[in-house]
């Protein structure tokens, strides 16, 4: 798993890649944003973390930059990106090529299964902090866990060359045979942090110390809950609950993904959190009310026409 192509330089991308590069692997960066490439191209990727700051050296491009063959995919695009993005570069994928995702949201492995086969392919999980200050500078401050496995269920020796190499670049890296429970599990904090403060404009602080926010954050992750155990799968309510109440306190002023795309007028991944998880819930017959209404809301809201100027 030497040659490693990331696609999705933003701050996650960033941050792996930098990693990675800082370990010895040959990694490319693959991203849309010129001015972001051509810095890091220039000047190198400025890595601010707690063991200080450093510059790496790391190759960036456009998809029609770039010509080898890559042993490892890590995709970071937002998820309705994503297949875009790796159309890009499928033709540079070879028999032996992996495929991971550590993406936010469900339906992540059903759309890589349309570039590589089920036993190239490995799903995650990662909570790591990163936040990308501006175009070849990223900053991560605190600690995490990347936890991977087979989307097959089965795990290979490409897997664990894959998990050796996350560690050998400083992260906390493991084969959990159990990953789709920590997806769901990540997909019910993000459905009640993500839309609520989308809909509402708040920060996670606001949410927190109003009425009514916590109720509904704590419905949607029982509703999240509810509708992952339909498809087999147990995850801890009451441990995510937990984490969310922690987060109101430790992470007030933050702003989640959602909420800054909808600042920003962009289009969110609302579909791979909320809207995934009703999918799964019709298809359950299982009721999930809350997470729907909050899944309509967001959707109002990125149709709204944009303003007029003056």
């Amino acid at each position: 798993m030497n040659k490693i192509m990331i696609v999705g330089a933003g701050a996650m991308g960033c941050l792996f890649g930098a990693r990675l590069a800082l370990a010895a692997y040959d990694v490319t960066l693959i991203d849309v944003w010129r001015e972001h490439i051509d810095a890091i191209n220039t000047a190198g990727l400025k890595l601010d973390a707690d063991d200080g700051e450093q510059t790496v050296r790391i190759k960036a491009g456009h998809a029609g930059d770039v010509a080898f063959r890559p042993d490892l995919v890590i995709v970071f695009t937002k998820t309705l990106h994503t297949a875009t993005a790796l159309e890009s570069v499928r033709h540079l994928f070879g028999e032996q090529t992996h495929l991971l995702t550590l993406q936010n949201g469900l339906g992540n492995v059903e759309t890589l299964g349309r570039f590589a086969t089920a036993e190239r392919i490995m799903h995650g999980v990662t909570n790591y902090p990163s936040d990308l200050k501006g175009p070849g500078h990223v900053s991560s401050h605190g600690t995490g866990y990347i936890r991977i496995y087979g989307a097959d269920g089965q795990c290979t020796d490409a897997h664990r060359a894959t998990a050796d190499a996350l560690c050998a670049a400083g992260f906390n890296c493991t084969l959990d045979v159990n990953v789709e429970r920590a997806i769901w599990e990540k997909v019910a904090f993000n459905a009640a942090m993500n839309s609520l403060t989308a809909v509402t404009g708040m920060t996670v602080g606001e949410v927190g110390a109003s009425t009514s926010g916590p109720l509904l954050a704590r419905q949607i992750v029982a509703e999240t809950a509810n509708v992952a155990r339909a498809k087999n799968i147990v995850i801890d309510a009451d441990a995510i609950w937990q984490s969310i109440r922690t987060v109101f306190v430790e992470h007030a002023r933050h702003k989640p993904s959602m909420l800054q795309d909808i600042l920003q007028g962009r289009a969110t991944e609302i579909e791979s959190i909320n809207g995934a998880i009703i999918a799964t819930a019709r298809a359950h017959n299982v009721p999930a009310p809350v997470t729907e209404t909050l899944c309509h809301l967001v959707r109002m809201i990125e149709q709204k026409p944009a303003a007029s100027p003056g």
